[in-house]
Formats: C-alpha cells, structure tokens, sequence
C-alpha cells in the first residue's frame, strides 16, 4: 500500500482509510472510528486557493498546538505533571483526536447518530453552544483551546449529507446571537454542502498535502505515536488511550474494570502503531 501510495497509484483518500484499517479503526466501533486530519486553516476567504500554501494546516504538529500560542501551556502542563501514585503518565492531553462523542458530534444530524447522541446526552440535544453548527467557528475554537483536539472524520471528504438538517432536527438556538442551528455554517469559499466536499477533497489531493501528509500519519500512526518521539512533537495522550497500557483481564475487581473499560469507551483510543 506504501509503494502504491508512493507511486501515486492510490489517492490520499484511500491511503488514509487503509492505514485506519490496518489500525483497527471500524466504521462498526464509535470508540475506534477512522481517524482524518484537519488539512485546511483558511475558512474565511472567499475564495479558495490550492496553490497558496498558507491556506493549509501544519500537518507536522498535533492539532492542539498547531496554534503555536498553544504550545506552551501544552508542554507545562505536561512537564509539571505529576501523580503521586505513579500510576499516570505525564500526558501533553486529557482528551483525545477521536472518540464516540466526537464522531456524533459531527455526525449529529444524520441516524443512528442523533439517536446516539440523544442517549449519550440523558434523552435529549446536548445544548446548542456545544453543538457542531459551523466549521469556521469549530476551526477557531481548536485555535483557541488547546483541550480541544478533534481531528476529523472520513465524512468531511465525501459526504454531504451531514451537513445538512434534513431531518427538521430541533437542535436549539446559540445563547448569544440567538441563530437557530439548522445546517451547518460552511467557509465563505462553499456555495453548497456539495461544493464544501467537493474543493476539500480537493485540497486533500493537493501537492501541498501529498507532500506533507506523512507528516501527520507520523504522528497518528507511526514513530511519533509514543515514546521519546511523541514528547518531543508535544504528541502524549492520557496513558488509558495506548494500546496495551491497561491489562484488563489482570483487573480481578470488576468494578475497577468496568470503570476503565468506560473509560476507554468514551476518552478515544489511539490507533495501534503501525
């Protein structure tokens, strides 16, 4: 798959969805679904140009200090870390890239996902503030909050559909400027959720990402995953979402093990390292 990647005989698209396969990444497991990277950073001009690359996110840095305001608060945190009972690794996040929560954030207006949701939410739409209402409002929250470390998922290149409200969904009004959440916002350079999908697909398919994407699968997928890498790419996660970092069946107090277990389930999974 690599060489064919190389040889330019398979698109980013499919090389992205093969790696997430190879890593146990399932559309059938919310906890593990198929991980996909914020690729643009403009979603303010009106038009959109593939040949600037300053229209493009920096794939080589984890989406949380890709803001480089972010990056110190994200490094202190993890050198002043510590846990008395040496249990917990020091960690640069307590949340995750991917998880069931964020994948029905997204994914909120299509079934079975609202149904999800509304069942993760106690029987009702989380509130409309934390809502995914726009994606130039979700890019500037990732800006400006470095917990917040959503990538994306596959859907964002392909399907239109969720963008829309096709469904009527009553999902409430923004505190502030009262906007009731219909569809979701789209850049200024999208006339249509079709043309949304249309020109990021585009730019996934770009020189510019075809030669920087490794970059991120690096830190996704490969050596920058873990280890003396993963600190120095400000790249660690909570230790409960490696793969291998809780021996669940050593666990003998079955409370402890459905805590953990619950754990995992909602804080996201790492992909296995490939």
């Amino acid at each position: 798959v690599l060489q064919k990647w190389v040889n330019r005989e398979i698109s980013n698209f499919d090389y992205l969805i093969q790696l997430n396969t190879m890593a146990g990444r399932t559309y059938n497991d919310l906890a593990q679904y198929p991980v996909f990277p914020w690729i643009l950073q403009d979603y303010t001009s009106e038009e959109l140009d593939l040949n600037n690359p300053a229209v493009f996110r920096d794939l080589s840095k984890p989406i949380g200090v890709v803001n480089e305001k972010n990056a110190k608060a994200v490094k202190e945190k993890y050198e002043n870390f510590e846990d008395p009972l040496g249990i917990i690794d020091k960690f640069h996040y307590g949340t995750h890239y991917s998880n069931a929560a964020g994948v029905m954030h997204y994914l909120i207006r299509v079934e079975p996902f609202t149904t999800l949701h509304i069942q993760l939410q106690s029987g009702r739409f989380d509130c409309a503030d934390r809502q995914f209402h726009s994606i130039p409002a979700t890019w500037q929250a990732l800006m400006d909050n470095p917990n917040d470390v959503k990538e994306l998922i596959p859907e964002f290149f392909y399907f239109p559909e969720f963008l829309e409200n096709q469904n009527g969904f009553n999902l409430g009004q923004l505190q502030i400027s009262k906007e009731v959440v219909n569809d979701v916002v789209l850049p200024k350079w999208a006339h249509s959720p079709e043309d949304f999908i249309y020109k990021h697909r585009k730019a996934l398919e770009s020189e510019y990402v075809s030669a920087h994407l490794h970059e991120w699968i690096d830190l996704i997928f490969g050596y920058k995953q873990r280890g003396p890498a993963a600190v120095e790419a400000l790249n660690v996660f909570y230790y409960c979402t490696y793969e291998g970092a809780v021996d669940l069946d050593a666990l003998t107090d079955e409370k402890e093990r459905k805590a953990l277990e619950g754990m995992i389930n909602n804080f996201g999974q790492t992909p296995c390292q490939l």
